[in-house]
């Protein structure tokens, strides 16, 4: 997967909290697995949807768009692959996201 980047990682007044955001991530991504291989689906969409609201926030569009069709597909009841590929899909893309550097 290519390296993501925030919208805000130019941005002097967003750069420090951007950083440390994207630096939480490689976390977030390890507890989606933990969460998925343990079978907790209601943990898991509580983590999908703090990532949805918290991806735009800091500027990753992406990390809102693949956390809210988690969400969905948990609170929709889909079945266990489809729940599978959007976590393993959304656990891939926040280990993709670059921290940006402090000037």
């Amino acid at each position: 997967m290519d390296p993501v980047y925030s919208s805000y990682a130019t941005d002097p007044d967003m750069l420090e909290i951007v950083r440390e955001f994207a630096l939480e991530l490689p976390g977030r991504a390890d507890a989606l697995e933990r969460l998925l291989a343990a079978g907790s689906l209601q943990d898991l969409a509580v983590l999908a949807h703090q990532l949805k609201g918290a991806g735009g926030g800091y500027g990753f569009a992406a990390v809102t768009e693949l956390a809210g069709a988690l969400e969905r597909a948990l609170r929709d009841g889909r079945q266990a692959h489809e729940i599978e590929q959007r976590t393993h899909e959304l656990s891939k893309l926040l280990r993709a996201v670059v921290a940006p550097e402090l000037p």
